[in-house]
């Protein structure tokens, strides 16, 4: 008699990620550093690919103010 159906899918599984080879990084400390948009406002920041209708929506909708007065510094192309 065998080791068991357990014993033989840990083994298998041990191997798959032998040959798997080295596991993803996770995306949380790049998306911490990508967050430099700040509302002049609430100092609330914003990821870096944020587009002018998401900024304008949260000027209008947060601070009843204008894209220029909460993100003075923040052109079209999407530069900060």
């Amino acid at each position: 008699m065998g080791g068991g159906n357990g014993a033989k899918a840990a083994q298998k599984r041990a191997r798959n990620d032998k040959k798997a080879g080295p596991k993803a990084a996770s995306q949380l400390k790049a998306n911490v550093q990508a967050m430099n948009i700040i509302c002049a406002v609430c100092k609330q920041t914003f990821l870096s690919t944020s587009r002018e209708p998401q900024l304008t929506l949260h000027a209008v909708n947060k601070h009843d103010t204008t894209l220029p007065q909460c993100f003075p510094g923040f052109n079209a192309d999407g530069a900060k």
